[in-house]
């Protein structure tokens, strides 16, 4: 007999990884988006361009993506022996951390040249973990495209808001100038 694990077996290891991991992908976003969001006056005040949708879409698709993210990287850890498996965890995390690096670059540094980078990294880094996936467990990589979806999307976005508010990066007010203001002596 050359089986390893039954299909029960290998079902259990999933919802275990999956009881984890799901839970784990929707704190980290959470967290990460506790770290500067849309109500700072510096975002109320930048130009939005006409793809920005209704700020309530943010929670709602993130939430959504995040359990599709859980449940996939769930498929690969519960992928015992499988080739590639180790690789294709290592590149997720590294791609995780980008991912969640993006909200506070953006909305607390206020760098939206920086986090335009990040999501270009973001972009890159989730091909590969697609394809990784795909070696591993097909369905992993095709819960992550809808994903790859918005963070293509996000990235126009944040390309635009660039454009549109050259002068915002880096926090600066418009015209691109500081003003500082002493109080007392």
């Amino acid at each position: 007999m050359n089986v390893l694990a039954s299909r029960g077996q290998l079902r259990a290891s999933f919802i275990r990884w999956a009881l984890f991991t799901v839970p784990l992908c929707v704190l980290l976003g959470f967290l990460a988006g506790q770290l500067g969001g849309p109500n700072s006056l510096w975002f109320q005040n930048l130009v939005k361009p006409g793809i920005y949708p209704p700020p309530a879409t943010f929670g709602i698709v993130w939430t959504i993506l995040y359990v599709m993210i859980g449940l996939s990287i769930a498929l690969v850890c519960a992928a015992w022996g499988a080739r590639g498996r180790g690789m294709a965890i290592l590149a997720f995390v590294i791609h995780f951390l980008l991912n969640l690096a993006w909200t506070p670059v953006f909305f607390g540094m206020k760098e939206i040249t920086a986090a335009l980078v990040v999501l270009v990294m973001v972009d890159i880094t989730l091909l590969v973990v697609i394809a990784l996936f795909w070696k591993v467990r097909r369905l992993a990589a095709m819960l992550l495209l809808p994903y790859l979806a918005w963070v293509l999307f996000a990235t126009a976005l944040n390309w635009q808001f660039l454009q549109l508010n050259p002068d915002a990066d880096g926090g600066l007010p418009a015209g691109g100038t500081s003003e500082r203001v002493r109080i007392g002596n």
